[in-house]
């Protein structure tokens, strides 16, 4: 059978600071026939977007496509014109980026938008892309696929935009659809609803597509074939099942032994009474207008309480939503609490930054997720180090050189990074710099919200290693903030598990991994991807779909509640949830006691 996706010998260069031309990808080829996935694979900078890119015969600015052919169907790409490539993209070839939130205009509805590419390319009327577009809405499991296109994207949620997005991408029923990390940033549920969502349409549909990812067991999936990159090249090509079981070159070993986060040591906190380094106490913070009660018009965390020894490290997880990450600002002092405690060493915190003393500033430090957003891109490494270093320490000329190159010591960065600004480093050198800053302060305690998230799976293992190290060797405490748990249990020794603003559950990293769990958190860990094909069709049978359009009449006493598959009818949406002491040494907030929980069937454990 004739290939509907031929590549050979593809090679694209980028001109380097001396204009000479650097080789970015070098010599790729494969094929892929209708109806099949195949996946790139490789951690960042592989070229993986790169290629994708190019299957629309588009390079990015300051490159080229060099050499090689690239054939889709009875088209050669890269012998079109430029009206040929203009009717080939968004018509033959369409393009899921990994940024829904980005590729949406906010101004214009989401049908606009969707039925656009018809449009353009004239494959149907509007009446008829309509249609289309609804019956794609209602095959991606969208709520309310008749009403849903009516509104703006700030009004659905990131699975859902990610979804539309890809009916977007197959509105013109285009030959071959790019999807370039669709589900990255998306938390663990949402990623598996999304996944299955797109699965189910590919394969329906006999779509043909190129699916590019660093995560290996979302690959696992979806993909009938995985191409392994690294630097450019080519390094291992085969079906998902014979890679997965049995992968040949020493890199794609190494990429799967990143996809499993091992535990970490870190550091033994005092078993001994001690004031903590961070008391949070019956903490209440929200959004909106203050009411006459105090209280924010739109809540977003109810009474939440714990406590982080010296050394130590907390993890919190939790859904897109759940308050994870105003929970850190809060703790920041850069969103107000409305009632409660933050307590720094037993000594009460100003709720805003701008009442907090230097002093106070210093030992309590944030990292951002996004290093791309948190670093001045104006500004080189070495002023960005040495900020905090003349803010917090005086330090100056002499003094600050050597310190500002301690930092890079800690990090394992090298010192030709000084001069350099953020954008000419990459993700995981960007996100290093990130945590440096940080360092600079010599805080107790660092607040990390989701800090390897937008990263590989090796680049990741790195940062973790790294935060790890760190914690021993210099005796930081930190607050873990993520949505995977397999993450958190191998940084963290406890572990805290948010939903809706409330804490249901808390107990330390072996509690993490032993049953019973509560409902929601079985729910996180059972959606965490494996690596092996199947998987996704196993933990999503039977699964209670997520409530995903605007609940009506009043909000249970659990919000839990709607997904819930152990739920009492009667009683949990109508009466606040106790919290229970397990015996395996966790607290939850559930009504179900230990031993109903016990019977329910087991789910895969966590190692």
């Amino acid at each position: 059978m004739t290939a509907l996706l031929e590549v050979s010998g593809l090679t694209i260069v980028a001109q380097g600071d001396d204009g000479q031309d650097v080789p970015i990808v070098q010599d790729v080829g494969f094929s892929l026939g209708r109806g099949e996935v195949l996946a790139l694979i490789g951690e960042s900078g592989s070229g993986k977007t790169t290629i994708a890119l190019s299957l629309m015969g588009y390079a990015r600015a300051g490159c080229r496509i060099a050499g090689g052919r690239i054939r889709l169907g009875e088209t050669e790409v890269l012998s079109l014109t430029a009206a040929g490539l203009r009717d080939l993209r968004g018509r033959r070839v369409s393009y899921v980026a990994q940024s829904a939130a980005a590729g949406f205009n906010p101004s214009r509805t989401i049908m606009d938008q969707v039925v656009e590419g018809a449009a353009i390319h004239g494959t149907a009327s509007r009446a008829r892309a309509e249609a289309a577009a609804i019956e794609l809405f209602r095959a991606l499991a969208l709520p309310e696929p008749e009403a849903v296109g009516a509104r703006y994207p700030h009004q659905v949620s990131g699975g859902q935009l990610q979804r539309l997005m890809a009916a977007m991408a197959m509105i013109t029923e285009p030959d071959l659809i790019i999807l370039d990390e669709p589900t990255t940033a998306l938390d663990v549920t949402t990623q598996i609803e999304v996944l299955r969502a797109f699965k189910k349409v590919v394969r329906s549909r006999g779509a043909t597509a190129v699916y590019v990812s660093h995560d290996l067991a979302v690959v696992a999936q979806i993909a009938d074939h995985i191409l392994v990159l690294r630097n450019g090249r080519m390094q291992e090509t085969g079906t998902t099942r014979h890679l997965l079981a049995a992968p040949a070159h020493p890199y794609t070993k190494s990429l799967l032994a990143a996809a499993a986060p091992v535990a970490r040591s870190g550091t033994m906190a005092s078993p001994l009474p001690e004031i903590p380094v961070l008391a949070v106490r019956g903490l209440v913070a929200g959004y909106g207008a203050i009411g006459a009660d105090g209280m924010p018009a739109i809540p977003a965390l109810h009474d939440v309480a714990f406590t982080i020894r010296k050394g130590s490290a907390l993890g919190v997880i939790g859904e897109s939503g759940c308050g994870k990450s105003t929970l850190a600002r809060v703790i920041a002092g850069l969103l107000p609490l409305a009632s409660g405690s933050v307590e720094l060493n037993g000594v009460p915190l100003p709720p805003s930054i701008a009442q907090r003393t230097p002093d106070q500033l210093r030992r309590l430090q944030i990292v951002f997720q996004m290093a791309d957003t948190a670093l001045n891109p104006a500004h080189d490494i070495r002023r960005i180090l040495g900020r905090p270093l003349t803010l917090f320490h005086g330090a100056k000329r002499g003094e600050l050189d050597r310190r500002v190159r301690r930092l890079l010591d800690l990090v394992q960065l090298p010192a030709r990074v000084l001069d350099s600004v953020p954008g000419e480093l990459s993700g995981g050198q960007k996100q290093r710099v990130n945590l440096a800053r940080a360092l600079a302060a010599e805080p107790e305690l660092i607040l990390c919200d989701e800090v390897t998230s937008a990263l590989d799976t090796v680049v990741g293992a790195a940062i973790l290693d790294l935060m790890d190290e760190l914690r021993r060797d210099l005796g930081v405490s930190y607050m873990f903030i993520s949505h995977d748990l397999h993450t958190v249990r191998a940084v963290c020794d406890e572990v805290m598990v948010l939903y809706a603003g409330r804490m249901v559950e808390f107990g330390d990293r072996a509690s993490a991994v032993t049953a019973p769990w509560h409902p929601y958190s079985e729910l996180l860990i059972s959606s965490i991807p494996e690596l092996r094909p199947g998987w996704l069709e196993e933990a999503t049978a039977g699964r209670v779909q997520g409530v995903e359009s605007a609940a009506t009449g009043p909000r249970p006493a659990c919000a839990f509640f709607p997904r819930c598959g152990m739920r009492i009818e009667g009683v949990c949406d109508r009466e606040a949830a106790p919290q229970r002491h397990l015996g395996k040494g966790a607290t939850i907030a559930c009504h179900r006691t230990e031993e109903e929980l016990l019977t329910r069937p087991p789910i895969r454990a966590m190692t």
